[in-house]
């Protein structure tokens, strides 16, 4: 028979795609297993590029989003720990464990002939029924602030015990709290700038309010404004040149010269002039300010800010509540931004200008201390995923008990629902039901306790009405998550559930896996 595919292209089939699919996925999965938990562990990703740059991290999707893969169903699972980052910004790593346990269960069952639509649809009626379980277990303290309040103080503990902040995650869940309660509601996190300093500890890192620039105040300026107002703008201030490519000028004398050069100047004499008639005291611009205008500015009281990055200058345009402008031969037109006090404070070693009491009220600063940038990184992602989840919970404010207490309630309710499910299908629903097993178990096993022992006695206690035992892995036992202050938000399980089942499900429905023959440079000659 003929080939059909061209030569280079290689074609697997049946088991042997599955198995493929399922030894990659699962790969994947043990890979970031050991850093589920509050006792996970790190990973060092190195870059062989330029400059071989070492992350130190122990995000989910961090790890996975470094990592080039070649196995089709090992990128699945990549996806998923990135939508899942995106999302609700925590549970990166139980995504992609729990799609892991999936196949891995889903494999025994293939291996028993059961075929791979029936199990795909178990899973489905055992997802449905584990939400199900969760929705009718969830509090809700919307009403009364101050539970609300401990709840999201719970919740960012809960995130950062797992993470490089757990020493101190009393100190920064405090940080996080206050940041988003400022937010009043909205999700959008770009109004929370964080700051890195290299230097001090990592409890020296607080929140300010307003807005910080990482920039100098140039020489001979105003140091302190107050009332100001802000053009932010994103244009050529060194001296406008004869901006044609290759353009040549002849002159007969020196003289000449010293003319084109006056010229220069009063064009750029007239550019500031046209600036300063927007009536600001304050003007920060995206590229570079020659010496000449900056002295202009200087005489005119305006404190100029040069070369600030672009998303330091998008963000404070946000803040202040300005745009960015370019030209300036309309002023009405520009939007200018106000801000109370302009100041120059120090951090470390470091000056840095602080804007206070900007247009967005809800803005604020976090600046982040710490003994290198390592570690300054591995802290900015923690606190990110503490800020995201929190600014979810605030949106939707369902919150659940954590430490595998979650995973032991679905478990019982999924368990419940295979036995009264007959056919095939209950085989499903069952290895669904271990899976979820599978996230307690793992957690007690990068804590080094014995899981078997621990998860079998969390089940008896699990069987009891309403119980809120968990695994508390800092005294090596069950422990009651209620006391303990253990939360987790709804939204971030809920959303592990449905995509770990969903990727699974893709997974399984794979019988054939092509892979293209690459293209052949034609010879030239």
């Amino acid at each position: 028979m003929e080939r059909v595919l061209k030569d280079d292209a290689v074609q697997e089939k049946g088991e042997r795609a599955r198995m493929a699919s399922f030894v990659g996925a699962m790969a994947i999965a043990d890979l970031v297993k050991t850093t589920l938990g509050p006792k996970g562990m790190d990973k060092i990703l190195q870059s062989t590029g330029r400059g071989r740059t070492v992350t130190v991290t122990n995000d989910g999707a961090t790890i996975l989003k470094s990592l080039h893969i070649d196995n089709p169903a090992a990128k699945v699972l990549v996806d998923i720990s990135k939508v899942q980052d995106d999302e609700v910004g925590d549970g990166t790593t139980s995504v992609v464990v729990l799609a892991g346990e999936l196949l891995r269960e889903a494999e025994k069952l293939v291996n028993m002939k059961i075929h791979p639509m029936t199990i795909i649809a178990g899973y489905r009626m055992a997802a449905e029924c584990a939400r199900n379980a969760l929705l009718e277990k969830t509090m809700d303290n919307k009403e009364n602030t101050e539970k609300f309040r401990s709840d999201l103080m719970n919740i960012a503990m809960t995130t950062l015990s797992s993470k490089i902040l757990s020493q101190d995650k009393e100190y920064f869940a405090e940080l996080a709290v206050d940041a988003v309660l400022r937010l009043k509601g909205s999700t959008n996190l770009e109004s929370i700038q964080i700051l890195k300093k290299p230097g001090g500890s990592l409890k020296d890192s607080f929140l300010d309010e307003g807005f910080i620039l990482d920039k100098k105040i140039g020489l001979g300026q105003p140091k302190r404004i107050e009332n100001a107002n802000i053009l932010v703008a994103n244009t050529a201030m060194d001296t406008d040149k004869v901006k044609i490519y290759g353009a040549r000028v002849r002159v007969d004398s020196m003289s000449k010269v010293a003319d084109i050069e006056a010229a220069e100047k009063q064009k750029m004499r007239e550019k500031v002039n046209k600036i300063i008639g927007h009536g600001i005291n304050c003007f920060v611009n995206r590229q570079l300010i020659y010496n000449f205008p900056e002295e202009l500015f200087a005489d005119a009281g305006i404190l100029a800010v040069e070369h600030a990055d672009f998303e330091g200058i998008e963000r404070l345009a946000l803040v202040t509540g300005g745009d960015i402008a370019s030209t300036f031969d309309n002023p009405e037109s520009v939007k200018l931004g106000h801000c109370k006090l302009i100041e120059e404070i120090m951090i470390g070693e470091d000056r840095l200008i602080h804007f206070s009491g900007v247009a967005m009220g809800q803005a604020c600063t976090i600046v982040l201390r710490g003994a290198s940038e390592h570690v300054l990184d591995e802290a900015e992602r923690s606190l990110h995923d503490a800020l995201c989840v929190l600014s979810q919970t605030v949106k939707d404010t369902r919150v659940i008990f954590g430490g595998g207490w979650p995973e032991m309630v679905m478990a019982k309710e999924v368990d419940e629902l295979a036995r009264k499910t007959p056919g095939k299908k209950s085989h499903a629903i069952d290895a669904f039901s271990r899976a979820l097993q599978a996230i307690p178990t793992i957690i007690a096993d990068n804590a080094g306790l014995d899981s078997a022992e621990l998860i079998s006695q969390l089940r008896a206690e699990h069987h009891k009405e309403n119980s809120t035992a968990g695994i508390d892995v800092i005294s090596g036992g069950l422990g009651d998550m209620q006391k303990r202050g253990i939360c987790e938000a709804f939204k971030v399980k809920q959303a592990i559930i449905l995509s770990a089942t969903e990727a699974a499900e893709m997974i399984l429905r794979v019988d054939e896996i092509i892979t293209c023959a690459p293209r052949r440079r034609e010879d030239r000659m």
